[in-house]
């Protein structure tokens, strides 16, 4: 038979043969050269010949690829190892502060929290002011006209008066009852002692001066008369219009013109903020005359809760929401468009609290009862008073206070009123 195979197929039977029992092969124990630890692993290969110094090349790129990764695996990097996530970059929260400075979310969280700091103040002053008031200095007037009989009864009678009070008479005296009627119409003092019986004390007290000062010693007075044998008699000389038994209508009618006079100066800066600088004031005594005399026709004429002398009241009222939409306004010049805080502190947070309207200055804290008269609500309010009860004795003190600062107001606003944000070319 012949052989199947072809021509020139070595036999692997045949001595010599691959494979064949003549070949040697490659014995089990054969290692290549240089040893087991410089055997290159298995699926790498060495470097190709090649030109000259690409071989050392190649050499210098394997030992630096495996010292990396022997540096990977110290540190924990590399495949297969958790990292964690990724390390922000550099600046990242730096621009995401940015970005949220640059976005509607910062200004809405800055008035945010300054609504929240406003209300709590706006509370904590009222209460503070008018909650539990307490007398400090009363000024009263002492007549000693009657008998020297009970001198010492009436003596004890005033110190127990100011234990109960919790404070002390400023007692001034007087020779003669007329001279000290003469003091409570100039609203110097608010009550009168006149020691006229042996063991009697007639008390005079004034509503329209200030009704909480008048209601206290009305109520404490014959209590205290009566624990130390005195008979205490109470007039009023100066009482409140039944429609106002409180007192408190002209606090009211002086708190609507200082909170309209800012918001209209508001309300300019926003919806007519090319206006210049003598036309914003022009239309700021503009709507002060309307406002003041719609208030004026509300009390007096609609509601009739007090009798007020219509055009001397038109006039305060008028000056009063003159003089606070002015503050605002100087503000607006001063510091731009955060102008509301400091005209919502100086005329609701402090001048509304210390004005004497709600609560007589004699029982407001100290330091409030001697700025409340020299702000804008203050003064208006004692104007107010002063024009409703006492028109015989007009005080100056509280057209000065008004007059000072509308001319504080339109000098700040017209010195730098390049810097208000308003005027034709910021329209434009």
């Amino acid at each position: 038979m012949s052989d199947p195979r072809q021509p020139g197929t070595p036999d692997p039977e045949q001595p010599g043969g691959p494979g064949g029992p003549g070949d040697p092969g490659e014995p089990e124990d054969w290692e290549e050269p240089g040893g087991p630890e410089e055997r290159e692993p298995a699926g790498v290969r060495g470097p190709e010949p090649g030109p000259t110094g690409a071989t050392d090349a190649a050499s210098d790129r394997g030992t630096g690829w495996a010292a990396g990764r022997a540096a990977d695996r110290e540190e924990g990097r590399g495949p297969g190892v958790d990292a964690g996530p990724p390390a922000p970059a550099p600046g990242a929260a730096r621009r995401t502060l940015d970005a949220f400075r640059a976005s509607p979310y910062f200004p809405a969280t800055v008035i945010t929290l300054i609504l929240a700091v406003a209300a709590a103040l706006f509370a904590g002053s009222y209460v503070f002011a008018m909650a539990d008031p307490s007398p400090h200095h009363i000024p009263t007037a002492v007549v000693a006209d009657g008998p020297r009989a009970g001198r010492e009864e009436r003596r004890e009678f005033v110190t127990a008066l100011e234990q109960r009070l919790g404070s002390s008479l400023d007692q001034r005296r007087y020779d003669s009852y007329a001279a000290a009627k003469e003091a409570l119409e100039a609203q110097e003092v608010f009550a009168i002692l006149r020691l006229t019986r042996a063991r009697g004390v007639e008390l005079y007290v004034a509503s329209a001066a200030g009704s909480s000062v008048a209601r206290l010693l009305r109520e404490t007075a014959p209590r205290v008369g009566r624990s130390v044998g005195v008979d205490v008699t109470v007039r009023d000389l100066k009482p409140l219009d039944r429609g106002d038994p409180r007192g408190l209508a002209l606090f009211y009618i002086s708190l609507a013109a200082v909170i309209t006079g800012f918001i209209g100066a508001i309300q300019l800066s926003v919806h007519a903020r090319g206006l210049d600088p003598l036309e914003r004031m022009g239309v700021t005594a503009a709507y002060a005359l309307l406002g003041g005399f719609a208030i004026t026709a509300v009390v007096d004429w609609v509601l009739g809760s007090v009798d007020l002398p219509f055009v001397h009241s038109w006039m305060i009222l008028a000056f009063t929401m003159f003089t606070s939409g002015m503050v605002f306004t100087m503000f607006n010049t001063l510091i731009g468009r955060w102008a509301m805080l400091p005209t919502w502190g100086l005329m609701v947070l402090l001048g509304n609290p210390s004005s004497g309207g709600a609560v007589s200055w004699p029982l407001l804290p100290s330091p409030l009862g001697v700025i409340g008269r020299w702000l804008p609500p203050g003064a208006s309010v004692n104007a107010q008073h002063t024009a409703v009860y006492f028109p015989g004795h007009p005080q100056v003190q509280p057209y000065l206070t008004l007059a000072g600062w509308s001319v504080l107001s339109c000098t700040v606003f017209w010195i730098w009123r390049h810097r208000h944000p308003g005027g034709r070319a910021d329209a434009s």
